[in-house]
């Protein structure tokens, strides 16, 4: 009975081993994930409209971790695209069993701003991909015990904010749109959650963080602006079987920000 206990808590951040495509993966929290995730033997892909920056940082990560990687330049809002990529991902990972989107784009025109492009690739880029992800990767999924999917949500999914509408509207979409494929998902066997992060220092924020020094962390209860790989460590942890039980959830990482009334 000791030893089945022993067993039973155990450090499973590294299983399941199977490969992660990872969305937006170049760069900010997409590449902390991929980071995150061969830190602990899983082979990733990344996925970027940047391709020889995508390519660059998959033989880094190959480089420093001594996993398998693969980086192709994807645009997420073509099926064309992702059904391409899926294959040349398959011909290098040996499996496929976790998908991370990170994706993503911002408006900053507020309503005066919407256009129906920008309308249509904020919706499209943040919320259709994650639909379009799961038809291509089902049968991977499927084939493979204990896989699961993160989606990249956003405090701004629930915070009120006049600058961005397109990214709030398609953030609240993705909380609702990951509780209704958990339900689906879970008959597969598949787990799939969100995270949404608050202010972290990537290359999306960091316009705003520079133009408005100090005002943000005023807010947020641990007082500091969040680190890339505090979300991919979270990333990480759902896309392992320490969170075999967890499914439907969003994870909030934003170091106390939606939770604060400091002004």
């Amino acid at each position: 009975m000791s030893d089945v206990i022993s067993d039973v808590y155990q450090p499973r951040l590294s299983s399941p081993p199977t490969g992660v495509v990872i969305t937006g993966g170049a760069s900010g929290l997409g590449l902390a994930s991929a980071h995150a995730l061969a830190a602990v033997g899983r082979p990733v892909a990344l996925w970027d409209l940047q391709a020889e920056v995508a390519r660059a940082r998959a033989l880094e990560i190959a480089a420093a971790y001594g996993v398998t990687t693969v980086g192709l330049g994807v645009d997420v809002r073509s099926v064309e695209a992702i059904q391409a990529a899926a294959i040349a991902t398959r011909a290098v990972l040996p499996s496929v069993g976790g998908l991370v989107h990170c994706a993503g784009v911002v408006d900053t025109g507020s309503l005066e701003g919407i256009t129906i492009e920008n309308w249509n690739a904020g919706i499209d880029v943040h919320l259709r991909a994650i639909v379009l992800l799961l038809q291509t990767f089902m049968e991977d999924l499927r084939r493979e015990p204990g896989s699961a999917m993160v989606a990249m949500a956003s405090i701004n999914a629930t915070l009120g904010n006049a600058v961005n509408p397109i990214y709030s509207a398609s953030k609240g979409g993705v909380l609702s749109l990951v509780r209704s494929l958990a339900d689906r998902l879970a008959n597969e066997g598949i787990r799939i959650n969100s995270v949404s992060p608050g202010f972290i220092v990537t290359p999306m924020t960091q316009p705003a963080l520079t133009a408005l020094p100090g005002v943000f962390e005023k807010r947020i209860l641990l007082s500091r602006i969040g680190r890339p790989e505090e979300v991919g460590r979270v990333v990480r942890f759902l896309l392992s079987d320490e969170a075999s039980y967890l499914t439907a959830a969003e994870i909030i990482v934003d170091g106390g920000n939606v939770s604060s009334q400091r002004l």
